[in-house]
């Protein structure tokens, strides 16, 4: 299916047993669930690849007979434009200094679970790509000065997909309404394990919110 635009993004911890962490101590938020949304700025980009590897013909009495297909190894290129300080800090691994407040390597990333909306080119249904599983990395912070225009530094992260027990193992789950059968809370359900619905107020948007994802 054909899709455009980014709709939303959603992000949420993981701990050893793969369940999502609640609560904005050591989570994302209270429910564990932090969407991106519109009052920080949303996501420009969420450009997926490795998808899919392409496979190596194998040939037998002189004629391709088969194709031996590798894995696919997703990623996801991310760039947000208002990422709140300490959820990026989480995201990629930094623990804070209890003495001076400063957020340093722990040598350790998290497991983050990741949810990409899309929606299809007439924009009369949503497409969702779901990552249960996988690390964030921030390569770098680009900083420039301004001159008679602004120089913004955004938060362009990337996401390796791992194995997720909820897809059987697998590292990607693509989900429409279009689908027979879809259902929007389950789908939340499988993506992010342990999720249930329920009121949130969503660090740095200064509101409350209650809907199925939160957004």
């Amino acid at each position: 299916m054909a899709t455009v635009g980014l709709k939303l993004v959603t992000l949420a911890l993981k701990d050893e047993n793969g369940k999502i962490i609640k609560g904005e101590d050591k989570g994302l938020s209270e429910n564990g669930l932090l969407p991106v949304t519109t009052q920080m700025w949303g996501t420009k980009t969420a450009n997926i690849t490795n998808i899919q590897a392409a496979g190596t013909i194998q040939f037998g009495n002189n004629v391709g007979v088969f194709v031996s297909t590798p894995k696919g190894a997703p990623q996801v290129a991310l760039d947000f434009n208002k990422l709140p300080f300490e959820v990026t800090q989480k995201i990629v691994g930094r623990k804070q200094d209890p003495d001076t407040g400063a957020w340093i390597e722990s040598g350790k990333h998290p497991s983050v679970a990741l949810l990409v909306e899309s929606e299809s080119i007439d924009r009369m249904n949503k497409v969702y790509y779901g990552f249960g599983n996988g690390i964030m990395t921030q390569a770098s912070i680009n900083n420039g000065t301004d001159t008679n225009a602004e120089t913004m530094a955004t938060d362009a992260l990337t996401y390796q997909a791992l194995s997720t027990p909820e897809f059987n193992g697998e590292m990607l789950a693509l989900y429409s309404d279009v689908s027979t059968g879809f259902k929007e809370d389950k789908m939340m359900q499988q993506v992010f394990a342990g999720y249930a619905p329920t009121t949130q107020v969503t660090p740095g948007a200064g509101t409350t919110q209650g809907t199925t994802q939160g957004a």
